[in-house]
């Protein structure tokens, strides 16, 4: 494989493309979507609505969790989820940013 050469590129555009690419699968939209009407929830919760396996939804979590977009903190035995929403809001910033600098003299 290649070499992706994101040392090129500031911080601030390496952290985006790592939150971007989280969502980058459609089992992550499902849990943040879910997530996004509970106020935590335990990867047991996710496995009763979610049709994958519970390894399967532990490594999307594992995922999302290494991009910033959700955390979690141990409840007994289990680790308990939710959004973080101050990454959200950074994501929603950049997204935002797009809307409003749009060129008007772009074809």
């Amino acid at each position: 494989m290649g070499t992706t050469k994101s040392e090129v590129f500031s911080e601030e555009i390496n952290d985006l493309s790592s939150l971007f690419k989280a969502f980058g699968h459609p089992a992550r939209i499902a849990i943040i979507q879910f997530l996004r009407t509970q106020e935590k929830c335990i990867c047991t919760d996710l496995v009763k609505e979610l049709p994958l396996a519970q390894p399967t939804i532990s490594q999307h979590l594992k995922e999302l969790k290494n991009a910033g977009i959700i955390q979690g903190s141990v409840s007994g035995t289990s680790i308990c989820y939710c959004l973080n929403l101050e990454k959200i809001s950074e994501l929603d910033a950049f997204l935002a940013s797009l809307k409003y600098d749009q060129n008007p003299t772009c074809c």
